[in-house]
């Protein structure tokens, strides 16, 4: 089974659309993947859900936003990351936590959107891929 680390964009896309985000958080439903997170990252999970505009998305989608906090609550493993060494993610340090994360939770691959972890490629021997690539090279 593959532990993986998926950023807050990736939650929340899968959590309330179609497409590849949707078929990675139902294979963590299905056992298929083990999905690895922080406090840290709950915390902004819930900061991003109350935005204005993803608040609209999910009232018309009539998606309490207690819902998706706590699927994210039942269906990760919340691990508690040792910080950095070093600020990574210099154009966008909250990033960190991401890596910090996978880190700690020895990850076979983090799962973004952001322009920023991508950029990176890999930390620490793990990749950092869009969630197609995580599941064209899916071989569980």
């Amino acid at each position: 089974m593959k532990r993986i680390v998926c950023d807050t964009n990736i939650l929340i896309s899968g959590l309330l659309w179609k497409g590849a985000p949707r078929l990675i958080l139902t294979g963590v439903d299905q056992g298929k993947f083990s999905l690895f997170t922080t406090r840290e990252l709950l915390v902004e999970l819930e900061k991003v859900l109350g935005y204005r505009k993803l608040a609209a998305v999910l009232e018309k989608a009539s998606v309490p936003r207690q819902d998706i906090l706590r699927w994210a609550v039942r269906n990760a493993t919340i691990v508690m990351a040792k910080p950095l060494d070093h600020v990574v993610v210099t154009a966008d340090p909250a990033d960190d936590h991401v890596l910090a994360c996978a880190v700690s939770a020895s990850a076979d691959a983090i799962v973004s959107g952001d322009k920023h972890l991508l950029s990176l490629g890999s930390h620490g021997g793990i990749p950092i891929m869009r969630a197609v690539r995580f599941l064209a090279n899916d071989d569980s």
